[in-house]
C-alpha cells in the first residue's frame, strides 16, 4: 500500500476531460471571472476562523464551469522567478499498525533543513499523518516558514482507478476533506490553508464536483521530483532543477520510510536554484499572483 502512496503522490493525474481541462489554472466560469479571490473558505474549513498566526484569508481560485474545483499546476505569471517546493505528508488511515511498528511516515530531520536553509513551504498533509505525530504537525503548522494544505485525511483515492488505492465514493470524499482539517485543528495547527492536493494527484470531473462545496483550490504540480522510494540524491536533485520553470510548483515528499533521500537532495536543489536568482514561496504566494 505505501507503495501506491508514494507513487501516486510523484505520479500523473488520470486521463483529462473537458470539464478538467476546464478547471486547469483556475478557468473562470464565466467570462470576467477573476482566477483567484480572497473569499474565505466555506465552513468548517481553515480560513473561515482565522485564528492568531493563521494566514488571513489565503488566496484562492474561482470555480470553474459548473461550479467545479478549481485546479491550479503552475503560476500564471512566469517571469516571476519564483518556485513552490510542496511536500507531501502521507499516511494512509490503516498504516497505524506499521507506524506502532517502527516504521517512520514522519521526517523531522527536512523539516528542520527547510528551516535552517530559510525555504518556505508548503506541506500537503493527511489527517491521519497528523494524527500520528500531532506535536510535529502543531510545530510546522505554528511555523510562519510553513503552511498545511489538505491532501486528505485517508489518502484513499477520490477517483479510480488510481495506483491501487482504495476508493471512496463523493460523500466519503467530502467527508474526508472535512475530517483531514478537523485533524488539524486537533493538533493545533493554525497555519492551514484552503488547498487541497488528490491522492495520487488523481481526479476528474465526478471528484471536482465532489469536493467542490468544500471551497479549496485543488493543487497539482508540474515538476516531479521522483523522491519516492529514491536511492540517488543526485538524481532526485538533477530531476528537479532540470524542470523547474518561473512559477513551478514542485512536488516532494515528507515521509522518512519511503522517501530517504529528499532532505540529501534538498541540500543540493535549494542553493543551486537560488544561485539561478530563483526565490521559494509558499503555494499561497504563486496563487496570490
Amino acid at each position: 500500500m505505501l507503495g501506491a502512496v508514494l507513487a501516486g503522490c510523484g505520479g500523473g493525474a488520470g486521463a483529462p476531460d473537458a470539464g478538467r481541462e476546464a478547471a486547469r489554472m483556475g478557468t473562470p466560469a464565466a467570462p470576467g471571472s477573476a482566477s483567484a479571490s480572497t473569499s474565505p473558505s466555506a465552513s468548517g474549513s481553515p480560513a473561515a476562523a482565522p485564528q492568531a498566526g493563521a494566514p488571513a484569508k489565503p488566496p484562492t481560485m474561482a470555480p470553474g464551469p459548473n461550479g467545479l474545483t478549481p485546479v491550479f499546476e503552475r503560476a500564471k505569471q512566469q517571469t516571476d522567478k519564483t518556485v513552490a517546493l510542496t511536500f507531501d505528508a502521507d499516511m494512509t488511515s490503516d498504516q497505524g499498525p506499521r507506524a506502532e511498528g517502527g516504521e517512520h511516515f514522519d521526517n523531522p530531520g527536512l523539516i528542520s533543513t527547510l528551516r535552517t536553509l530559510k525555504v518556505p513551504s508548503t506541506i500537503f498533509m493527511t489527517g491521519r499523518w497528523a494524527e500520528e505525530y500531532p506535536d510535529q504537525a502543531k510545530s510546522i503548522g505554528t511555523d510562519p516558514n510553513f503552511e498545511i494544505a489538505n491532501h486528505s485525511y485517508s489518502h484513499h483515492a477520490f477517483t479510480s482507478p488510481c495506483y491501487g488505492l482504495p476508493a471512496l465514493d463523493a460523500a466519503a470524499a467530502r467527508a474526508d476533506v472535512d475530517r483531514a482539517f478537523a485533524a488539524f485543528r486537533q493538533a493545533g495547527a493554525v497555519n492551514t490553508v484552503p488547498y487541497f492536493r488528490f491522492p495520487g494527484g488523481c481526479y476528474d470531473d465526478q471528484a471536482l464536483r465532489a469536493v467542490s462545496t468544500a471551497k479549496v483550490t485543488a493543487v497539482q504540480w508540474d515538476v516531479v521530483s521522483g523522491d519516492a522510494f529514491a536511492k540517488d540524491p543526485v538524481a532526485v536533485a538533477e530531476q528537479v532543477l532540470a524542470g523547474v520553470k518561473p512559477g513551478s510548483v514542485v512536488v516532494m515528499h515528507c515521509t522518512r520510510s519511503a522517501a530517504p533521500v529528499t532532505e540529501e537532495a534538498v541540500q543540493r536543489i535549494v542553493p543551486e536554484l537560488r544561485k539561478r536568482g530563483y526565490r521559494f514561496v509558499k503555494v499561497s504566494e504563486l496563487i496570490g499572483k
